[in-house]
């Protein structure tokens, strides 16, 4: 079982042995390789993941081009969301950057252990207020913050994770095209 994710929420959460039993229970480890993708755009969101290894790009795939709306590290948690919670397709992809190791969760096995645990329920909420405010500061970073200044903020987050992300979708993730983000890069080595 994924140890680290046991600790987390025995550290976090207080969880017991016993709710863990169960929860663990029902977690299925999944690995991926880089390219792969774990959710096609159309499809419907059935789990709820936990990275323990790797790196995934939320992306919304438009024709010939493509939207990167966010990079999942390991340690954090993964899922389109909205999909996931009214089982309806997918409008974003989920591929895999650097191979990943997934622990993941059905949704019918989620509203089980909501249903038999109260920790279930408050790890549940706790875990979507922290999608919610990822997705609240993207969406702020996208209103307030310059294309530089995002490329930054990126780098300050994950300096040892960002350098294994292709260029394209780093311009991509902060809204620009990968020849104004050399300009950026080039800029910030001055």
């Amino acid at each position: 079982m994924c140890e680290e994710l046991h600790q987390l929420y025995r550290e976090k959460y207080g969880i017991s042995e016993m709710d863990w039993a169960l929860f663990s229970a029902k977690l299925l480890r999944q690995n991926f390789d880089r390219k792969e993708l774990v959710l096609a755009a159309g499809k419907r969101e059935g789990y709820l993941s936990y990275v323990e290894a790797g790196i995934l790009r939320l992306y919304l795939p438009l024709g010939e081009k493509e939207l990167t709306l966010g990079f999942v590290f390991a340690g954090d948690f993964i899922s389109v969301y909205d999909s996931f919670l009214e089982q309806k397709p997918s409008l974003f992809s989920v591929e895999v950057v650097r191979a990943a190791k997934l622990w993941r969760i059905s949704y019918a096995d989620l509203q089980l252990i909501y249903a038999q645990t109260e920790i279930g329920n408050l790890i549940g909420r706790k875990m979507a207020e922290e999608l919610f405010l990822l997705k609240q500061k993207r969406e702020i970073a996208l209103l307030t913050r310059t294309a530089e200044q995002r490329y930054l903020d990126l780098f300050e987050q994950r300096p040892e994770l960002i350098r294994q992300i292709p260029l394209k979708y780093i311009a991509s993730y902060i809204g620009v095209s990968p020849q104004a983000l050399s300009r950026i890069r080039k800029r910030i080595s001055l």
